[in-house]
C-alpha cells in the first residue's frame, strides 16, 4: 500500500500590518486624546472612538506606552503621507560624507604637491575625509623614509582644515594617512 504525500499547509498571505494601532484596534480602556482645536484630556476608549467618528477622522494611538496611551484625532492617511515626506527631507539633509583619495609617489614634485594639496583642502571643506598616500613602486619601496616625509608634510598643510587621524603606516606598497575634516563652528 502506497503512503499518500501529506498536503502542504495552505499559504495565505499576511495582510500589510499599520505600524500605529487604529479605531478598534487600540485595547486600552482608557485613553488621552489629543487634536487639532481640542484641549488634550482622558477619556474612555468608547467616548474617543465616538468623537473621531462625529468629526470623520481615525483614533490612531501614537504613544502607546504611555500612561494612559496618547491617541490622536486625525486622517491616517494623510499622517502617514506628511510622515513620508518628512522623512525624505530629513534623509536628503543627511549629508554622506565620503572618502576622496590623493595619491602621491616619493619623487613627488612641489608644485604637485600643492596642487593636490589644494584639491584636499576643498575636500575637507565640504565635509569629506581625505585618504592620503604614497605608492611605492619597484625599487621605490627603498625609499620609505620619503614618503613618510611627504605625508607629515601634508599633515602640516592640512592642521587647518583637517586633523590627521592616525600617523602614516605602511600596507603593502603604500602608506596610508586619513584626514578627517574638523567641525565647522
Amino acid at each position: 500500500m502506497q503512503k499518500r504525500p501529506k498536503p502542504k499547509p495552505f499559504f495565505r498571505p499576511r495582510l500589510p500590518q499599520n505600524e500605529h494601532k487604529l479605531n478598534n484596534e487600540i485595547t486600552a480602556p482608557e485613553v488621552r486624546v489629543v487634536g487639532e482645536n481640542m484641549e488634550p484630556a482622558v477619556y474612555p476608549l468608547a467616548q474617543a472612538l465616538k468623537m473621531a467618528q462625529e468629526r470623520e477622522v481615525d483614533l490612531v494611538e501614537i504613544s502607546p506606552n504611555a500612561v494612559p496611551p496618547v491617541c490622536r484625532l486625525i486622517d491616517y492617511k494623510k499622517f502617514l503621507y506628511e510622515k513620508k515626506k518628512k522623512d525624505k527631507e530629513q534623509k536628503a539633509k543627511a549629508k554622506q560624507s565620503e572618502v576622496k583619495e590623493i595619491r602621491f609617489t616619493p619623487n613627488t614634485d612641489e608644485h604637485d604637491f600643492d596642487f593636490k594639496a589644494k584639491h584636499a583642502e576643498k575636500f575637507l571643506q565640504d565635509g569629506n575625509k581625505v585618504k592620503c598616500y604614497v605608492q611605492f613602486k619597484g625599487r621605490a619601496i627603498m625609499f620609505q623614509e620619503r614618503g613618510e616625509l611627504l605625508l607629515l608634510k601634508f599633515a602640516e598643510r592640512m592642521s587647518e582644515w583637517g586633523a590627521l587621524e592616525s600617523m602614516p603606516k605602511m600596507e603593502g606598497r603604500r602608506m596610508l594617512a586619513m584626514f578627517s575634516p574638523k567641525k565647522k563652528k
